[in-house]
């Protein structure tokens, strides 16, 4: 593994988009929804940082194909349970690659009418979109890498790293 972002840098930049959030969104509530697993580091620390009232909620979703590569089939395997009509909405993602799940998920919520339907992405991987899909707020665009750390993670592991690392 080789390191590409430290802890410091990732917590760092945690705390701007949290600061920029609750600019955006000064005198407003917001419910964060988070994408499981990989999101749930990254938007307990993106909560604590915030200086507005959040919510939490989390969805799960699947991508179906065969092999590496998906299909472009997405799932919902795990909605949210806050009723999203008139919330700020913010979906909290680990890492946007192809575009295609966020863009499926946006879709999805956005039929429920909520006030506002934002985007936050910790990384971002523009070189790999599939769709057009842009999120709102992003911590770092990153060359097309296998990262692992900070949530992310291969077959389960390394999750815990508290920095973001390239796998080899």
């Amino acid at each position: 593994m080789k390191l590409l972002l430290s802890e410091k840098e990732v917590q760092k930049k945690v705390k701007a988009l949290a600061r920029k959030i609750s600019q955006d969104f000064s005198g407003k509530e917001v419910l964060l929804v988070g994408v499981l697993k990989g999101a749930f580091i990254f938007m307990a620390d993106l909560a604590r940082q915030m200086t507005i009232p959040v919510k939490m909620d989390f969805v799960r979703l699947a991508s179906y194909g065969t092999g590496i590569r998906s299909a472009g089939k997405v799932k919902l395997t795990k909605d949210v349970e806050t009723p999203l009509r008139g919330q700020n909405v913010i979906v909290v993602e680990d890492i946007i690659d192809t575009g295609i799940t966020l863009k499926y998920l946006s879709r999805c919520l956005k039929a429920r009418r909520p006030r506002s339907l934002k985007v936050v992405a910790l990384l971002d991987k523009p070189g790999r979109r599939e769709v057009n899909f842009h999120p709102d707020y992003v911590g770092f665009r990153i060359d097309d890498h296998f990262v692992v750390g900070y949530g992310l993670d291969c077959a389960e592991e390394y999750r815990n790293l508290q920095g973001i690392y390239v796998l080899k």
